[in-house]
């Protein structure tokens, strides 16, 4: 398996290396790529234990925040806000805040990714879950590091109308 290239063979082979706090817009602003998330839940604590090394010789760090993790939303027409999050993180609860807040007065309709509620973050399921409905999400599409766990308090909640479980190859259609 070859190494991940690096920002200089990247920039060599005519990418364009964007490495920054800040949000930025991407096509023409139909893409908004969220800067660094703001904590403000006291429940969602990123990954615990999750340690990181910045050089290949350095010692590994303590990095539950994972401050680097970012999220994608696009403004549907007649809809509102889709939020794409990878692994969540930083918490979904924390991601959406921060959408409703980049965004004010554009309604969020929907939240597609990994919710990261399994392992060590099962505990915070029943907070997220209450905290989740104050966002009035028309879909949830939870994917791979949910659990199975907080997939199934999802469905308690929030019904199949709301809840749709993601899996490679599915498409949602908005």
């Amino acid at each position: 398996m070859d190494d991940v290239p690096s920002a200089g063979e990247l920039s060599g082979l005519g990418a364009e290396i964007v490495s920054t706090t800040e949000p930025q817009r991407l096509l023409d602003g139909l893409f908004h790529v969220s800067g660094e998330i703001p904590r403000v839940t006291p429940f969602e604590r990123g990954l615990p234990g999750q340690v990181r090394r910045t050089a290949e010789d350095a010692a590994w760090q303590s990095d539950e925040l994972l401050m680097d993790e970012r999220w994608i939303a696009v403004n549907v027409k007649g809809k509102g806000l889709v939020v794409l999050s990878a692994c969540s993180h930083a918490g979904i609860v924390n991601v959406l805040s921060h959408a409703r807040a980049s965004f004010p007065g554009v309604k969020l309709h929907a939240v597609l990714g990994g919710l990261h509620l399994s392992g060590t973050n099962e505990k915070i399921i029943p907070e997220t879950i209450a905290a989740l409905k104050g966002f009035g999400l028309a879909r949830i599409g939870a994917g791979h590091c949910t659990g199975w766990r907080a997939m199934a308090a999802l469905g308690q909640a929030f019904g199949d109308e709301v809840l749709a479980p993601s899996a490679v190859g599915k498409r949602y259609w908005f």
